[in-house]
């Protein structure tokens, strides 16, 4: 399991809070560590508040969503457009919208606590079907037409989707791999569907099945940077909105 930063937030915040309220109603004059660990309870406060309910960075660790998210690029969330979550617990505690279809978000997939990222392909009650490569949603093909501006291998093709009206870019292999052969689910109630843009190379809800409503984390919607290198300068040519 990745190392929980929220977590480890939380606690040096509430640690900090503690030596804050002993250095003001207690100890009075503290020195030394306890007026250090005091001081850092406004800062890490307000790092928390900042990560839990308004704006998170991630950085992209795997090709599963090429071309829109490349490895190296960091990313912003979104973290009330779902609505706002108790950090760490994460219990809603105020509604505000749900998941769109086509819409790339962070959540929790249904089998580990590691955040991931794909897109919005099914919503609760949808049929979801995948044959040779195409998408299907209740009955309805998903168009897709030959794009020009990705360079792909021999074995791969860059494409566009219409996503029921949100187009977006995927990369497929000219011979479907085992995940884009022959696939089908229904939705359930409460749970989104997610795919990965790089079709053919992407662990999503193929795999280990729908996301439930609880483990959604946000929406990512901005590219801030790439970098994916530690010794190379990092560099802003992809900034931009995450279609």
């Amino acid at each position: 399991m990745d190392l929980n930063f929220e977590l480890i937030l939380t606690v040096l915040f509430l640690v900090a809070g503690l030596f804050w309220l002993l250095n003001k109603f207690v100890l009075k004059q503290a020195e030394g560590l306890a007026e250090f660990m005091g001081s850092l309870a406004p800062v890490l406060g307000f790092v928390l508040i900042l990560r839990s309910f308004i704006i998170e960075p991630f950085q992209i660790p795997s090709s599963s969503m090429v071309p829109t998210l490349k490895v190296g690029d960091f990313i912003l969330v979104s973290k009330w457009t779902y609505g706002l979550r108790l950090p760490v617990l994460r219990s809603k505690i105020v509604e505000v919208d749900s998941p769109k279809r086509g819409d790339v978000m962070v959540f929790f997939p249904p089998h580990v606590d590691r955040y991931f990222i794909k897109r919005v392909v099914g919503l609760p009650g949808d049929e979801i079907h995948v044959l040779n490569g195409v998408l299907y949603i209740n009955g309805e093909k998903m168009t897709q037409t030959a794009s020009l501006e990705e360079a792909v291998d021999d074995r791969s093709v860059a494409m566009t989707e219409n996503l029921m009206g949100v187009e977006h870019a995927i990369q497929k292999r000219v011979l479907p791999t085992r995940l884009s052969q022959n696939f089908t689910a229904v939705v359930p109630e409460g749970h989104y569907f997610m795919m990965g843009d790089n079709r053919d190379n992407s662990s999503d809800s193929r795999v280990w099945g729908p996301v439930p409503e609880e483990r959604i984390v946000g929406k990512a919607f901005a590219r801030w940077m790439f970098w994916d290198k530690f010794f190379s300068l990092p560099s802003f040519d992809r900034v931009g909105n995450i279609e």
